[in-house]
């Protein structure tokens, strides 16, 4: 098992330096550049601007270099933990990221928890009383759940929080406590925002891997080792939980690696709906913007979570598992 990660954590710079040239081809790709879409923003400001201040601008964005150059002054500053300077903002795109970052993973672990703590139980039950009147609600929900547009969802909850509930649950904070210093007064009124963002977020993970924990737990409770274990006597939830559920439990683990930046990125179109102030927003708007550095290096966080996850998932597929054996190593 050491083996197998230090190949893995060996292998990582690497699977990163191609995902990096992938990520700002893509964000390359669309045509035009940053400096066309702000000549534009002037335009339409009544603005303009002679020749000689758009060269100065192509100078001072780097836009006037081929692709390569770019990449490379980009690759340059990686390398040396800098992620490069937005071209819209003009800050350094690691102070961008991390005013996001703590709203981004509470946000995360909130939807997570909500995922698991609902998804597990439910599957176990359906699957223990197939066939029962709960089980065909609980299918008909998840059905609901994934065939629901996030969206959707989201301005459902809204109109239901501000109508029914006489609360605004747009954003993650009450307009007093948006700039305000961290409090017990602010993170009461996180506490109550963020379980709508979070209810949206994990609702179509839940109904997912509600089904996931069935099936599995049903292909597993057939098996003979089951029968065997009825036929000796064993009580039927110590049956269950020992054997069957821990084997159910493989396909869900295995979620973990793309789940995880799912879960960082926060949903694009659900965070821009709610006004939710996390990294999902900040990537829409520099892809729009076409600000290059700023987009490509939370993509390049995308993937290095999903890397990240990938591995975890193996690990705790062979911790969870002992009939799982890494390559090179036990």
């Amino acid at each position: 098992m050491a083996r197998y990660i230090v190949q893995r954590l060996l292998l990582l710079p690497f699977l990163l330096l191609i995902f990096s040239f992938i990520v700002f081809a893509l964000v390359q790709a669309p045509p035009g550049d940053f400096l066309t879409s702000y000549i534009s923003t002037l335009a339409a400001s009544g603005s303009s601007m002679d020749d000689a201040g758009v060269a100065a601008l192509k100078q001072q964005f780097g836009v006037d270099q081929p692709f390569m150059v770019q990449y490379g002054r980009w690759m340059q500053g990686l390398l040396q933990g800098d992620l490069g300077r937005s071209l819209e903002y003009q800050r350094p795109n690691h102070e961008l990221i991390a005013e996001r970052l703590l709203l981004t993973v509470a946000l995360a672990l909130f939807a997570f928890v909500i995922t698991w703590v609902i998804a597990i139980p439910a599957g176990i039950y359906s699957a223990t009383h197939q066939n029962s009147f709960l089980d065909y609600v609980l299918t008909v929900i998840n059905y609901i759940g994934v065939a629901t547009p996030n969206f959707m969802l989201a301005l459902v909850l809204m109109w239901f929080a501000y109508d029914k509930l006489g609360i605004s649950v747009t954003g993650l904070f009450s307009p007093e406590y948006v700039q305000a210093e961290w409090s017990l007064g602010r993170f009461v009124d996180l506490l109550k925002h963020i379980w709508v963002p979070a209810i949206v977020l994990g609702l179509a993970g839940t109904a997912r891997l509600t089904r996931i924990m069935r099936a599995n737990l049903l292909d597993e409770l057939n098996k003979q080792y089951v029968v065997t274990a009825r036929a000796k006597g064993l009580s039927e939830w110590r049956l269950v939980m020992k054997y069957p559920v821990r084997l159910a439990f493989n396909p869900l683990i295995s979620t973990v690696g793309w789940y995880l930046p799912q879960l960082f990125s926060g949903s694009l179109i659900v965070a821009t709906v709610m006004n939710i102030p996390n990294i999902g927003p900040l990537l829409l708007r520099s892809l729009q913007q076409q600000d290059m550095y700023l987009a490509g290096s939370i993509l390049l966080i995308y993937c290095l979570l999903t890397v990240v996850g990938t591995l975890i998932s193996d690990i705790l597929l062979a911790v969870a598992d002992p009939r799982i054996r890494m390559e090179g190593g036990s």
